[in-house]
């Protein structure tokens, strides 16, 4: 049995764990009402509840896709307060990250607001509404060696409830420099989560949290989805399913801009930690368990 499978067992068992941090907020458990949609189809809406991840083709146009590669060109060159490169000086290539450009990159705003991404999203969460949490550019060079650790996004964020990334390359991306996914871990439990060049845990105390199996040392172990991807496909996938990426040994770049919503569920979590990315402006503004009604949220489905 793979390890994914195994974790899907847990609250059989009568156990509890932090998976159950999700639910923190009441309303439905997670995939509970179908949304009538023609973004995507119904297995596809079938395997992302059941798996966690799914890839959906051409989810931007090729117009899309040309705005896309001009934002993530804008933010390159004017990068954020929150801008970080992810690989060591040593390293070959160079692995870049930027956090929350759509206030004031427009082409960003426009792709995470007006294209197809949030309707698929809303179709996948069976929500009736999502809101946009945050938009995430990632860009690994040619020749890049830094691998992207296996983790969850879910437990380093200051929100409890379902939610949903895109990750949508304007690059061709094949297979063996693809991000790479564990079927079934949605499911939970909460896993560590660590800086990713270092291994510090910031943001749970040590052993307060189940650690993160050692995928590469047993790799058929695990159900792993990886893609070969064209430009405006799309791979969406859980806050909670655990994925990482390869170092990017190809001669050409990957260029990705990743897009999260939120269901209608989630609700406002202050930790008591910096959170990644940070929402620091929102101190006494949203208490713990708010819904989520701030401009830096909007709601982008329906429109």
């Amino acid at each position: 049995m793979r390890w994914g499978q195994m974790l899907l067992t847990g609250s059989e068992r009568g156990e509890t764990s932090p998976r159950d941090l999700r639910h923190w907020a009441g309303g439905p458990g997670p995939y509970a009402a179908p949304v009538d949609t023609a973004a995507v189809s119904q297995d596809q809406v079938e395997q992302f509840a059941r798996d966690g991840v799914v890839c959906v083709r051409g989810v931007f146009d090729p117009a899309e896709v040309a705005r896309a590669e001009a934002a993530i060109e804008e933010v390159l060159r004017r990068p954020g307060d929150l801008a970080l490169v992810a690989s060591g000086e040593d390293d070959p290539g160079r692995f870049v990250e930027d956090f929350r450009r759509w206030t004031d990159v427009p082409g960003i705003e426009q792709l995470a607001r007006h294209s197809r991404v949030p309707e698929i999203a809303a179709a996948l969460l069976r929500s009736p509404r999502v809101r946009l949490y945050h938009d995430h550019v990632l860009v690994k060079e040619g020749r890049t060696a830094q691998r992207t650790p296996w983790h969850q996004d879910q437990p380093y964020y200051d929100v409890d409830g379902r939610g949903v990334s895109a990750w949508i390359p304007v690059d061709p991306v094949p297979a063996a420099g693809s991000l790479e996914l564990l079927a079934g871990t949605h499911a939970g439990p909460w896993l560590m989560p660590r800086t990713f060049l270092t291994g510090e845990a910031r943001w749970f105390p040590e052993g307060s949290l189940e650690e993160l199996p050692d995928v590469e040392a047993d790799r058929a172990a695990f159900d792993i989805r990886a893609y070969e991807l064209e430009p405006g496909d799309a791979v969406f996938f859980d806050f909670l399913t655990v994925h990482g990426a390869p170092g990017f040994p190809f001669p050409g770049r990957r260029r990705v801009l990743s897009l999260r919503y939120l269901s209608d569920e989630a609700r406002h979590a202050p930790r008591s930690w910096r959170t990644s990315p940070p929402f620091e402006e929102l101190a006494g503004q949203l208490p713990a368990g708010a819904e989520l009604d701030h401009p830096l949220f909007p709601v982008v489905w329906p429109r």
